[in-house]
């Protein structure tokens, strides 16, 4: 009997037929499902992971050994292609690259990290995301892993240093539109402010300066819309994200969507280049040109890729979460994406991305 598993979601343009994973190289890709059926020995389960990898317009498979640590698990964040689960009964936490269709098939690696503790007036029962400094491999004495959840609290621990969370209570209440990320230009974890005007940042140092260090957003040349497209635009969910590129460039993404009785349509980004700081403050200006580039915004970590590196569409991005979209934000449209082909008719919601894997 299988069953899925996505503690391990969604949508896509139309796509191809259904693979088994051979390519040295995939593009970025979601995390659709685990199937898991007993192993033919008896011997454990065996778990197939799919995956839809957006560059090709494919739904790949790697048939993999499903360890019982992840019976009870449940997928709660992703981070430099890396899942982060949490074991609903002991509250136990590990770091795998389970999703990783070139990690080996029969022992996934397993990092374990030290059980969440609660701040007073906090919870560490809902997370919204998850950062880290860089991959668990190769071996970094710094690597440092961050943990936002709904509410107050932050959570950072350095691994190799010491196996302990510390515990940050920020001076807001942060919600699930707000998230966690981590700098590798500035070396700093940054989380917007809820409506998106300032940036509140920590370095490495967490555990002596548990104080955030401000900075203003100021926004220049924000397109002109008339008020009655402004207004009908604040009715809109909006969610705001702090994206950095490979060469590290910072972006600040506005992304609105509006909710019908059909549920939620209407993808409207809005792209801010950061152009420079002066005495604290970001200056932030609107652009429709980003290039070669394509931004991918999920509850995972937020990413940029080229888009020529990866047969992309250029000077775009793409959502997944409450919708699933690509936006053209200098032609200012948008497609949405279905499921592909040999997707399971009933599956888990899990609205990451994960960054382009390669052998």
């Amino acid at each position: 009997m299988s069953r899925l598993l996505s503690k391990l979601s969604p949508l896509i343009n139309k796509s191809r037929s259904v693979r088994l994973f051979s390519s040295s190289k995939t593009g970025p890709c979601i995390s659709i499902c685990s199937v898991v059926e007993p192993s033919p020995d008896g011997r454990g389960d065996i778990g197939e992971v799919l995956l839809f990898d957006v560059s090709k317009f494919e739904l790949v498979r790697a048939v993999k050994t499903f360890p019982d640590e992840f019976q009870e698990a449940a997928l709660v964040g992703a981070s430099h292609g890396w899942g982060f689960f949490s074991n609903r009964e002991d509250r136990s936490v590990f770091i795998s690259d389970f999703l990783n269709p070139y990690a080996s098939k029969t022992e996934p690696k397993m990092i374990p990290l030290p059980p969440f503790t609660t701040r007073f007036g906090c919870q560490t029962e809902v997370v919204c995301n998850v950062a880290m400094s860089s991959p668990p491999e190769p071996y970094d004495k710094d690597w440092a892993v961050g943990v936002k959840f709904l509410g107050k609290q932050l959570s950072f621990c350095r691994p190799h240093c010491d196996m302990r969370w510390t515990n940050i209570q920020t001076p807001f209440e942060s919600w699930d539109t707000s998230k966690l990320m981590y700098s590798k230009k500035d070396e700093r974890f940054y989380l917007l402010a809820p409506g998106g005007k300032y940036l509140c940042s920590w370095d490495l140092n967490f555990k002596k300066d548990k104080k955030p260090k401000f900075h203003e957003l100021v926004l220049h040349d924000v397109p002109e819309m008339t008020s009655s497209v402004w207004k009908h635009m604040e009715s809109f969910f909006r969610e705001d994200h702090w994206v950095e590129s490979p060469s590290g460039e910072s972006f600040l993404v506005k992304w609105f969507y509006e909710y019908t009785t059909e549920g939620f349509k209407t993808p409207t980004a809005l792209v801010f280049r950061e152009e420079d700081t002066v005495c604290g403050k970001k200056n932030m200006r609107y652009t429709k040109d980003i290039g070669d580039l394509c931004i991918f915004i999920s509850q995972g970590d937020d990413f940029c890729v080229e888009a020529s590196s990866c047969n992309l569409h250029p000077n775009s991005v793409v959502l997944n979460g409450r919708v699933f979209a690509l936006v053209d934000i200098g032609k200012r449209r948008y497609s949405y994406y279905e499921y592909p082909e040999g997707t399971p008719g009933r599956i888990p919601h899990s609205p990451y991305w994960l960054p382009p894997f390669s052998s």
